[in-house]
């Protein structure tokens, strides 16, 4: 669990954008979305392999 003080003076707005981005930072948002619905190691694999060609293919691009 996150914990941040509030500091004297800051805007409540202030406050919960630190808090979000902290947030993110940590990877939590990403864990608990990963945990919401169960996915098959092969559809985890066929995903990997995807975003590794869609990579490849940018940097095979941008060497042209």
């Amino acid at each position: 669990m996150l914990v941040i003080p509030v500091k004297d003076g800051e805007n409540i707005e202030r406050a919960l954008k630190r808090y979000k981005r902290k947030f993110d930072k940590t990877g939590t948002r990403r864990a608990l979305q990963s945990r919401k619905q169960f996915t098959k190691p092969s559809v985890g694999n066929r995903v990997k392999v995807q975003k590794a060609q869609y990579v490849q293919r940018l940097r095979d691009q941008e060497a042209v």
